[in-house]
């Protein structure tokens, strides 16, 4: 968890009345720079701004002024001036040899270049002020170069240091009388405290910022810092009650103060706050909206913290394609997209790539307690789809020790939410059900309607293995009509589906008539040994979203996937042999023009099948994966009759082959692509 600070502070106007910085000149009061004070004394900012602006062409601006310049412009959206006015702002400090002021103003640029991923500057302009300061009697300024090297010493993973540092800032703000260096370091601390897993007392120094905020002690931009910095904490610790509080406070402060929103940053976490209401709509407009605004302020972290966010989000609403999008724009500007990537993996079926990447991400994270615990539940998930029991249970109990202490009925839910899953995947039903009872039960304390709704769809899974099924169907259906008002498309339809099985089963299994499609990748094993891990998964992804795409197409439906390939049901044997075909010419180009594409086999074969919710049984479609086997790479075989009634189709022979299993020869052709 990282402080969300915005890269550019305002001025601190009421610097020059402490005793141990030297008083700034004072410009003569004009009257536009009369008018442009009081503007900026009633947060008129874009007044201010332009005020200031006209003011500063006939050389009236100071010091302060420069910094007061650098407020309106900030405010109004316009990072790069409000840089450009505190560099000057500095400058002027130094002529007017009013180092401590200079120091600060460094200390601040280096944030700023730090934020923007610039290092080598950052770390200059850090220098610089460290020297201003080196042999000066303690300052204000010396507790945000506390907090600089506190920042710098969390980032090497001290700490310890950390910890030391913020709090040698919040003394030094004490003493200085300076209440916006006070709350930034308590937010600071606090975080650090959270991120040792010390939450009570991190939460309580957080607060004590919080209140000096909302009593209007601080200035604009460290009220907007320090509630930004809260509701941070309550988001990484999904303490999503404490989180609404604060965020009815901060948009109370936006009102009276004239703050819309407190650009980009605030905007993100409460965006986040919303959309566990189950407002999702709204969530993504101000998401969008945040990383828009973060992009003017050249504010990288939390702009990537924005996207993941609406990433994350429309995984919920089941749009995979522009989730994906928005991790990949969270991964390029530094922040990891796991778990909510590995989450879409699973949700394509690519079960063995999502354990992969949900495994490495937590075992990457070492540095920080509640890290950790934003990964384990995915980690759960997906070794429960994976069949991997002994990892699922091993996140479980890891998840359920590093939360044990926490308040957070959202928390105590995962709890009892992961270890449901396992307990299910391990035939323990009545257990899971106990569990996924009391899961449901914290979330409606949230308020979190998608939790209850995919509550309720793992407990109706335990109610039918424990025979019940009257209840589980009850269950199931409340879990899609809710899933039906969030806007959770892909889980509706797969409560839709479970239910529609569920119906078949007491009816008994429909009969239909598909073309059943296997495919496969012939030599899978020695290829993955040849490529290496990292080129196979790549070269697997490319055939698993080509071939998907292409049985879409068709109107195919994948029934499930094996690993290298697919078991796929078609309407009709037209489209079937049509996709077929495609998929042969799409490896043929991709080998064409990368070198190297993998040799698939396709079998079809079309039949009378009984389907059971979404899967297929019967006579047929083992006739269909036995006619698979008989391809080479690169070919595709077909019954004869499948072929004669998808009419006119180039093919072989039609020859005789024994198929195991299968009592009378059956005849095949195979299908000409090239």
């Amino acid at each position: 968890m990282t402080e969300p600070a915005p890269p550019v502070e305002p001025a601190k106007p009421d610097v020059s009345a402490a005793p141990d910085v030297p008083a700034p000149s004072v410009a003569p009061l004009t009257p536009d720079l009369e008018r442009a004070r009081d503007a900026l004394r009633r947060h008129a900012w874009r007044e201010a701004f332009e005020v200031f602006s006209a003011a500063d062409q006939s050389g009236e601006l100071t010091g302060p002024d420069l910094e007061s310049l650098a407020d309106a412009a900030w405010f109004t959206a316009q990072a790069d001036l409000a840089i450009e006015a505190r560099e000057r702002a500095y400058k002027a400090y130094l002529t007017g040899k009013n180092k401590i002021r200079a120091a600060y103003l460094a200390i601040s640029l280096a944030r700023e270049d730090s934020y923007k991923r610039k290092p080598s500057i950052a770390s200059a302009w850090f220098h610089r002020g460290e020297r201003l300061l080196d042999g000066e009697a303690e300052t204000y300024a010396h507790g945000y170069l506390a907090l600089a090297r506190s920042g710098g010493a969390r980032e090497a993973g001290d700490l310890d240091g950390a910890v030391t540092l913020a709090g040698a800032a919040v003394q030094i703000g004490a003493r200085a009388g300076d209440a916006d260096l006070q709350a930034v370091g308590l937010t600071a601390l606090g975080a650090l405290k959270i991120a040792t897993g010390a939450t009570a007392e991190g939460f309580s120094l957080m607060e004590e910022a919080a209140v000096a905020a909302a009593n209007d002690e601080l200035s604009p931009f460290f009220t907007g810092v320090t509630y930004c910095n809260v509701i941070s904490a309550c988001r990484d610790l999904t303490d999503y009650r404490r989180a609404s509080e604060w965020t009815e406070a901060t948009e109370r402060w936006c009102e009276r103060q004239s703050v819309g929103g407190f650009p980009g940053v605030c905007r993100v976490h409460r965006a986040e706050v919303v959309a566990i209401s189950g407002a999702w709509a709204r969530a993504e407009q101000e998401l969008q909206r945040a990383t828009v605004e973060l992009a003017a302020y050249n504010a990288t972290p939390p702009q990537a913290d924005g996207f993941y966010a609406l990433g994350d989000l429309r995984l919920r609403m089941g749009d995979l394609s522009g989730a994906e999008e928005a991790l990949r724009k969270a991964h390029a500007l530094g922040r990891s997209p796991q778990p909510a990537l590995a989450l879409i993996r699973l949700a394509e079926g690519k079960t063995r790539e999502a354990a992969a990447a949900i495994h490495s991400a937590v075992v990457d994270e070492t540095r920080e307690v509640w890290a950790k615990t934003r990964l384990l539940p995915a980690q759960v998930q997906i070794a429960v789809a994976a069949g991997d029991l002994p990892e699922a249970r091993a996140a479980a109990e890891e998840f359920g020790q590093l939360v044990a202490s926490s308040e957070s009925p959202a928390l105590r839910a995962l709890r009892h939410e992961t270890l449901g899953r396992v307990l299910l995947a391990e035939g323990d039903h009545v257990e899971a059900a106990r569990e996924l009872r009391a899961a449901i039960r914290d979330w409606r304390e949230v308020g979190a309607p998608y939790e209850v709704a995919r509550g309720r769809a793992l407990l109706a899974l335990a109610l039918r293995a424990a025979n019940d099924e009257e209840a589980a169907d009850l269950e199931l259906g409340a879990a899609r009509d809710d899933f039906v008002r969030l806007g959770a498309v892909l889980d509706a339809d797969a409560a839709e589906k479970a239910l529609q099985a569920a119906a078949e089963r007491h009816v008994g299994p429909a009969q239909v008539r598909k073309t059943f499609m296997f495919t496969d990748i012939v030599g899978s094993t020695n290829l993955a040994e040849a490529l290496g891990d990292a080129a196979w998964e790549r070269l697997l992804r490319w055939h698993d979203d080509t071939l998907r795409t292409l049985f879409a197409r068709g109107g195919g439906e994948v029934v499930n996937s094996t690993g290298d390939g697919f078991f796929v049901a078609f309407d009709a044997p037209r489209p079937a042999i049509d996709a077929a075909i495609a998929v042969q010419r799409a490896l043929t180009e991709h080998g064409r023009t990368t070198g190297f594409a993998p040799a698939v086999r396709i079998g079809l074969h079309a039949a009378e099948a009984s389907r059971r919710g979404g899967d297929y049984s019967g006579v047929g479609v083992h006739v269909a994966a036995r006619v698979s086997a008989l391809a080479g790479g690169g070919e595709i075989v077909a019954t004869r009759t499948t072929v004669a009634e998808a009419g006119d189709v180039a093919s072989s022979d039609a020859r005789e082959a024994t198929l195991k299993g299968v009592a009378a020869p059956v005849e095949v052709v195979s299908v000409g692509w090239a």
